[in-house]
């Protein structure tokens, strides 16, 4: 009796079918997106250059004509230098060279225009002196500037090196130069070039990353992926309803009768052996429906993670924005600060190398390359005395990781300025100081040192990222104009209580003023055990230093000054038979090049010192932040 599939099985077999099909067409319309209709995920701009010149200086507007990230890429033999920071620093830095210079035009295609230095008009025959005297000015501010090339034409010069400037927010040296990703805001551009003297390289592209989501991706492969593994169900399903049917039927056609087996007819090697016609066991078909299920399981794992990524997806909902949170915003009208945070670390961690290198060789002239002023001075005369007197104690080091305070002026043009506070994890130490930069062609140096108190407080300064602008010497919006303050300091130290400036400063936690006394009153009586006050005097005296002083604004108003004062002790004979002799001074005697003297000797001490001086109309006196003090000269009096 035959057995035919009933009406489920045609159903399920059909529906089967149906899923298939339709699974099939959503995965490979899933693939696709992903695939050959994805299309291309970047787009390059290369920069033409039609005219040879030893840089290249690419607007910000050019780097963010599309969205996103920007590739940076030049290519030409040797090393290549790019380097980023803010577009006018960068034109004043390339004022006296030629350079092309890469903008975007106003039908929104990428410029390239040759900016070459506007050439002075020759002077006048009375002119000339002055001229000259200008042009050896212009010079020595340039440092490194180009000098006429030999046998050429004046204005043929060469190239300045931009490698290792302070100017520059980041900097990049490689071959095949490769900076990805870049993505500089309004104001930034891009310097681009081999050596300041080579032709910057002629193969520039720049290269954004295009909008490629495919957001239905992901629902269709998996969707087709789950309508696979229903039709593998009902697939499965029909089959075995086609299997029940064919199973035994109450009227069905008669069996033959059972005979018996004569067992004594079989051979011994028959008895006890099954057919190998057997029928499969029931659990090795239920393996191989396992086997056959297992298949459509590792399918649709593997489309599933074909879909995962998250711009095959589509995104529901707003965007999350981050919660506001406080700020500083500048005033209206300031210039943009000095530095960056990084910008700064990197500068003072270069200051720093460098002056470790002059400590430990006792070059003045490599200090001098990051110290001006009252820094410079102090590590002046420290070499001189170590380079006489063996045991001598070197200066402290520059502190320059890591920097708690950065506060830079706020300050478009040059000179412009920084006062950082750098630590020592180690020795639990602190100062502060001031790092200065005259031009845009030389780099940042170190004007003024101090070591901070351990229980100084400083006044509330503005955020890196906003800086604060200078108070001018003569400024009448502090309680002492900062031009003021080493004198007036200079006087308290002087006279104590009787001074008129006494109340103006703040003499609790001021440990200068106490250790200046206590010194003095040492050494007093060191030198009044041999004179004794009848054949020599030794007097002391303050004033304000030769540097000039420096001051930026805080937030409330007040101002961090830096100024330096001189103590000078005069060591003079009053009798006409005396001597005054210097058995027990031997840094007095190595600097002034003598053991004695009938007219005595001037020796001077500087400080370099940092005051918090409020407002006007604050409660608060003038604080002492920090200070540091070092013999300076002594001479015989002449």
């Amino acid at each position: 009796m035959s057995v035919r599939p009933g009406k489920g099985f045609f159903v399920r077999f059909v529906w089967a079918v149906a899923a298939f099909v339709l699974a099939t067409v959503m995965i490979g319309a899933g693939i696709a997106q992903r695939t050959i209709f994805e299309g291309p995920k970047t787009e390059t701009a290369a920069i033409s250059v039609k005219d040879e010149a030893p840089y290249i200086l690419i607007d910000g507007a050019v780097l963010n004509q599309m969205p996103g990230t920007q590739t940076l890429r030049a290519q030409a033999e040797g090393d290549l230098f790019a380097s980023y920071g803010r577009t006018a620093d960068m034109e004043d830095w390339l004022a006296d060279a030629t350079y092309n210079h890469v903008s975007l035009g106003k039908d929104g295609k990428i410029d390239t225009t040759l900016v070459e230095p506007e050439i002075e008009p020759a002077p006048s025959e009375g002119d000339a002196g002055a001229a000259d005297d200008a042009g050896a000015a212009t010079d020595a501010a340039a440092g490194d500037a180009a000098a006429p090339a030999e046998g050429g034409d004046a204005a043929a010069t060469a190239g300045r090196n931009p490698a290792g400037s302070d100017l520059w927010l980041d900097e990049y040296t490689q071959k095949d130069l490769l900076i990805a990703p870049l993505q500089l805001p309004e104001g930034m551009s891009v310097l681009v070039a081999a050596d300041g003297t080579q032709p910057a390289p002629s193969k520039v592209t720049v290269t954004w990353p295009l909008q490629t989501s495919t957001p239905w991706a992901g629902p269709l492969i998996v969707g087709g992926a789950i309508l696979m593994a229903v039709g593998v169900f009902l697939y499965i399903l029909g089959i075995r309803h086609v299997r029940r049917r064919r199973g035994p039927r109450r009227k069905g056609l008669p069996l033959p009768v059972t005979e018996p087996i004569d067992i004594s007819a079989l051979d011994d090697d028959d008895k006890g052996v099954i057919s190998a016609q057997a029928a499969p066991t029931r659990r090795a078909v239920a393996g191989s429906r396992r086997a056959f299920a297992a298949l459509p399981i590792v399918a649709v794992s593997a489309l599933l993670f074909t879909g995962c990524s998250a711009d095959a997806w589509p995104q529901f909902g707003s965007t999350p924005t981050p919660s506001p949170s406080a700020s500083v915003i500048a005033p209206d009208g300031q210039q943009a600060p000095a530095v960056t945070k990084a910008q700064a670390e990197r500068i003072m961690t270069r200051i720093a190398a460098t002056v470790a290198e002059a400590d430990a060789a006792l070059d003045g002239d490599l200090a001098e390359t990051r110290l001006s002023g009252a820094a410079l001075a102090a590590r002046d005369t420290n070499y001189k005395l170590r380079s006489a007197i063996a045991d001598y104690k070197a200066p402290d080091p520059i502190l320059a990781k890591p920097l708690s305070v950065i506060l830079p002026q706020a300050f478009d043009g040059w000179p412009r300025s920084v006062i950082v506070v750098g630590a020592d994890d180690e020795s639990k130490t602190s100062s502060i100081m001031v790092m200065s930069q005259q031009d845009p062609w030389t780099d940042y140096r170190v004007s003024y040192i101090a070591n901070l108190e351990a229980s100084t407080t400083l006044p509330n300064l503005a955020p890196t990222y906003i800086g604060a602008p200078q108070v001018e010497p003569d400024s009448p919006f502090l309680m002492l104009a900062p031009q003021d303050v080493a004198a007036a300091y200079a006087d308290v130290i002087d006279k104590g209580e009787q001074s008129e400036y006494y109340g103006l400063f703040e003499a609790d936690g001021d440990q200068l003023r106490t250790s200046i006394a206590a010194d003095r009153t040492r050494r007093l009586d060191d030198f009044n055990k041999t004179a004794n006050n009848t054949t020599a005097t030794l007097t002391f005296a303050a004033s304000a230093g030769s540097q000039p002083p420096f001051a930026l604004q805080t937030v409330e108003s007040g101002a961090i000054v830096a100024v330096n004062i001189d103590e000078t002790d005069t060591a003079t004979p009053t009798n006409p038979d005396a001597v005054i002799k210097l058995d027990n001074s031997p840094t007095v005697k190595a600097l002034a090049a003598a053991d004695q003297s009938a007219t005595g000797f001037l020796t001077t001490f500087s400080d370099q010192v940092f005051f918090y001086v409020p407002g006007p109309g604050s409660n608060e006196k003038i604080r002492l932040l920090g200070y540091s003090s070092a013999i300076l000269e002594a001479k015989v009096i002449s």
